[in-house]
C-alpha cells in the first residue's frame, strides 16, 4: 500500500465511523427480523456481512419468515436493491479510467446510501482506498449489529422483543416521510403503496399468491407506473417548488 493510499483509507475509516455507529443501531432492529424469522445469530451475521442493505435484508427476512422460495426471496433482493445499480453506475464515474476491474469490482461490493454519499462528495477522482476505508469500519458495524440483535431478541421476554420490532418500522418511516413531506408526487406513491398492499392482502382473487409474489408484482408495477406518469423531470420539478416556498 503506497503512502497516498494509506492516507486514504484512514479518511475512509475516519468518515465511515459515524456511518457504522447509525448502521450498528438500525441492523439491531434487523436483528429482531431475523430472529422472528428463525435465524441464529451467525446466518444473521453472514446475511449482512454479504447484504449491507436494511430494506432488502428486511424483505429477505419477511420473505424467509413468510416460507418463500428461493427465487422469490432472491427477485425481490434484487428488485428492493436495484437502486445500488444506479449508484454504482454513477460511483464508476468518480474512478480514474484506469482503475483496475477489481478495484472496481470491490468499491461496488458495498455501495449503500451512505457511503455512496461520502464517496461522491470527494473532490476530483475517487481513490477506491478511500471507500475501502469506509466499508472497513462499516460492514462490520452491520453485521455486528444484526447478530447481537438476534442474541438480544433470543434473551430478552417476548414483550421486549415485540416492542423493539416496532423501530424497524419507525427506521422506514424515517426513510420515507422527509421526502413525501418535500415532494407531492413521491407522498402520492407512498399513499398508493400502502392502499395497493391493503387491498392486494384483502381481496380474495390475490389469496392464492405467496406474500413474496404479491411484494415483488406491487413493486415492480408501482415503480413503472411511477416511471410511466412521473418522469424524473416531473419529480424534480416538484422538488424545486418545495424549495423556492
Amino acid at each position: 500500500m503506497t503512502t497516498e493510499n494509506k492516507i486514504c483509507f484512514q479518511h475512509g475509516m475516519r468518515d465511515g465511523c459515524p456511518i457504522a455507529l447509525g448502521y450498528f443501531a438500525v441492523s439491531f432492529t434487523l436483528g429482531i427480523a431475523a430472529r422472528n424469522a428463525g435465524l441464529s445469530a451467525i446466518q444473521a451475521f453472514v446475511a449482512s456481512v454479504l447484504n449491507n442493505a436494511s430494506a432488502g435484508e428486511y424483505a429477505g427476512f419477511s420473505l424467509i419468515a413468510a416460507g418463500s422460495t428461493y427465487l422469490e426471496t432472491a427477485i425481490m433482493t434484487l428488485v428492493v436493491n436495484a437502486r445500488y445499480l444506479l449508484m454504482s453506475c454513477s460511483l464508476s464515474q468518480k474512478l480514474k479510467p484506469e482503475t483496475p476491474l477489481r478495484h472496481r469490482m470491490l468499491v461496488a461490493y458495498d455501495v449503500t446510501d451512505e457511503i455512496f454519499g461520502i464517496c461522491v462528495a470527494q473532490p476530483g477522482y475517487l481513490n477506491p482506498w478511500y471507500a475501502y476505508g469506509a466499508i472497513a469500519v462499516a460492514i462490520p458495524g452491520w453485521a455486528f449489529g444484526t447478530c447481537l440483535g438476534v442474541i438480544m431478541g433470543n434473551v430478552l421476554p417476548t414483550r421486549v422483543v415485540s416492542a423493539l420490532s416496532v423501530g424497524l418500522y419507525g427506521m422506514f418511516l424515517a426513510i420515507i416521510i422527509p421526502p413525501a413531506r418535500k415532494n407531492k408526487v413521491i407522498a402520492g406513491l407512498v399513499a398508493a403503496g400502502f392502499a395497493a398492499s391493503f387491498l392486494v392482502n384483502r381481496l380474495p382473487l390475490f389469496s392464492g399468491l405467496s406474500t413474496g409474489i404479491k411484494t415483488i408484482a406491487l413493486t415492480i408495477a408501482l415503480a413503472l407506473l411511477a416511471a410511466v406518469l412521473f418522469p424524473t423531470d416531473t419529480v424534480n420539478s416538484e422538488e424545486k417548488k418545495e424549495e423556492v416556498h
